[in-house]
């Protein structure tokens, strides 16, 4: 970790006034580049371990002392300076660094920055308001590898294909500027600064205007945890770093420690500018369990409440939602109840539960998991380790979410992580088969929790997914390799390497978009679409309430049945036979009488059913004087859907 000798005195406050700056229409970040209505920018940096600072214009060969503002911060307004200009910081008459709330980095993270009008996009959205939470159904994608272009232009293309999948919210992992050409994007350092390769400022509000127009909310993945290695200047300006904690990925940030108060701001700007200046409908926090704060607020509950307030005053709807392996409600509890207020968090125990019952794998993380219990408890509980002891983490983990409305856990039978890391880069089809893959997303379609699909899912995409970065330090880029390399260890087994460096690396993660058209995928992608207008359409798959989710099962023959409630519409029955045999599963004869909506070995969806489910059968009407049991034959890893109620 790299150290720097403290702050000579402490920072005074107040702080400046721009500080406390009023959120609403009209808001700016406090610190960065900003043009002004007579054609200069005013330039402002937090630099506290600077003497002295200026703004430097390259392309003008001139540099404009910065006023000391107080607190570390420093200001300059240089008059003619138009959208584009390239510009840096020079401390203390160093070298030119790219500012820290660079908007634009055109030539990459190590060049001058350059000037954004944040005004100048023509917006065509003014009537969108957003999606509420529960409306939400995510895919997840990455951007340089979810076409073959790489780029938000290119991903508009792709709309129609969403829409009419029935996906509601493009989850986007994170296109904060990144080095070299290619990265998941977990290696930011840009923080409010896309990726100049994806296309840019205008590039991503151009994909956000037309997500709009499509019906389509746009969730964008942040990292508020650490920042990547390569390109990452904080440091050269101030105390934006904590030793007092480590976290997997780097240096902790600085939220709790002396001299905190700008860092804060920072962070919290930076969720702000996406909402306001891109027009963004959430945000997804990257691991959560690495940022450390224990002081009296949280920074997420801070920055939760900034932005829902942000979203109040343009009029709509934005969700904050945190990735967080903790199984801590705390989370997303009110504040005023002692929680940290944000709105959704993702729950990993339904895919763990899920994956490990379905592929048999225990590597790792997973060997927490693999019975039929533990997939019914995630379904009617959302946390598998609610307080229970973990052998994977030799210790008790996670509180109880009784009372938690499923539209708060966001789900997943597939995600970046986990394709790349539990499933060694291969995807849940590869690994176990379209039978089971089918079985999995019918679980997770007619789940209470959130689903999120991860690109390409839909279809049955044979491509993996794998770890990849393409930094220009070549001992970075050893490190990166071998450090990659250990973290497999408890995965990989006999799976060949995937270096994360190499070009073959993102080659192989592409998407081909000629498949979903063919045979077998054209069938994957029919079964999806089926289960996302019935869970649209049928209010008793799309309430979120677990407390109405019933799970019956039976560990030893390996069936799952879970049935669905709600008083606007007819009850939902899933049937699962979730075992390498063909059997005959066991339901009871409450409610009816049941009618087929859909059936996992049918032709039309890829299936190879030799005997087809009954297309109904009447249920409790049959019974006389009590309970009885009615038989649904199903073959291996097979699944059939029933609604309640007379044939349509």
């Amino acid at each position: 970790m790299t150290q720097h000798k403290p702050l000579d005195k402490p920072l005074p406050l107040p702080w400046p006034s721009a500080f406390d700056a009023p959120l609403g229409p009209g808001w700016q970040p406090t610190f960065g580049a900003q043009p002004l209505a007579d054609g200069s920018a005013r330039f402002r940096v937090w630099a506290p371990r600077a003497q002295s600072v200026a703004v430097h214009l390259p392309e003008r060969g001139t540099a404009v002392p910065m006023a000391p503002l107080g607190a570390g911060c420093f200001e300059a307004v240089v008059p003619g300076v138009p959208a584009g200009t390239a510009y840096g910081y020079c401390l203390d008459g160093g070298a030119l660094l790219p500012d820290p709330a660079s908007r634009h980095q055109p030539a990459g993270v190590h060049a001058p920055s350059a000037v954004v009008d944040p005004a100048a996009f023509a917006w065509t959205d003014a009537a969108w308001r957003g999606l509420p939470l529960e409306a939400l159904v995510y895919y997840e994608l990455h951007m340089g590898t979810f076409t073959p272009e790489g780029t938000f232009a290119a991903a508009i293309a792709r709309l129609p294909h969403l829409r009419e999948l029935g996906v509601t919210a493009l989850n986007v992992m994170p296109v904060a500027a990144f080095p070299g050409t290619h990265n998941w994007g977990y290696d930011g350092v840009g923080l409010y600064a896309p990726h100049a390769g994806y296309g840019g400022p205008d590039g991503l509000k151009a994909l956000v205007d037309a997500a709009h127009a499509a019906g389509l909310a746009v969730i964008l993945d942040v990292v508020y945890n650490h920042l990547g290695p390569e390109g990452n200047y904080l440091h050269a300006y101030g105390p934006y770093f904590s030793g007092r904690y480590h976290t997997p990925w780097g240096d902790a940030l600085n939220y709790d420690d002396a001299d905190c108060e700008p860092v804060r701001r920072f962070f919290i700007d930076n969720a702000l500018h996406w909402i306001t200046e891109y027009h963004l409908d959430g945000l997804r926090l990257d691991a959560v369990h690495g940022i450390f704060d224990f002081g009296a607020r949280h920074i997420l509950a801070e920055l939760g409440a900034a932005c829902h307030a942000q979203a109040r005053r343009l009029g709509r709807q934005v969700s904050i939602i945190a990735e967080s392996d903790l199984n801590d409600v705390r989370v997303i509890t009110p504040e005023t109840s002692g929680g940290w207020g944000l709105d959704a968090q993702w729950s990993d125990d339904f895919h763990h539960a899920a994956y490990a019952l379905l592929t048999g794998e225990r590597g790792g993380y997973l060997a927490d998991f693999g019975g039929v219990g533990q997939l019914a408890r995630a379904l009617t509980h959302g946390y598998v380790f609610a307080g229970d002891y973990s052998t994977y983490r030799r210790r008790r983990h996670g509180n109880s979410a009784a009372g938690v409305a499923g539209a708060r856990l966001v789900v997943c039978i597939q995600n970046h992580d986990q394709v790349a890391n539990a499933s060694r880069g291969r995807r849940l089809g590869t690994l176990a088969g379209a039978a089971r893959q089918r079985l999995a997303a019918a679980l997770l379609l007619c789940a209470p929790g959130q689903p999120l699909l991860f690109m390409g899912e839909e279809w049955g995409e044979p491509a993996p997914f794998h770890y990849f970065t393409s930094h220009t330090d070549p001992d970075l880029a050893r490190a990166v390799t071998e450090g990659r390399r250990r973290e497999q260890a408890g995965f990989l087994g006999d799976a060949p390497f995937a270096d994360p460096q190499h070009p073959d690396t993102v080659a192989a993660s592409r998407l081909n978009w000629d498949l979903p058209g063919q045979t077998p995928h054209a069938a994957m992608l029919a079964w999806y679409r089926a289960l996302l207008r019935l869970r649209r359409e049928q209010p008793a798959l799309h309430n979120g309430d677990m407390a109405r989710a019933r799970v019956s099962w039976d560990a030893a023959a390996g069936w799952l049945v879970l049935q669905r409630h709600d008083e606007h519409g007819p009850a939902a029955r899933l049937i699962c036979n979730v075992s390498a045999q063909a059997q005959a599963v066991p339901v009871d004869e409450a409610g009816g009488p049941w009618q087929l909506a859909v059936w996992s070995g049918d032709a039309a969806f890829g299936g190879e059913g030799a005997q087809a489910p009954p297309e109904a059968w009447p249920g409790e009407a049959a019974a006389a004087g009590g309970q009885s049991q009615h038989t649904i034959p199903l073959g291996p890893w097979e699944t059939a859907l029933y609604l309640q109620g007379e044939a349509r």
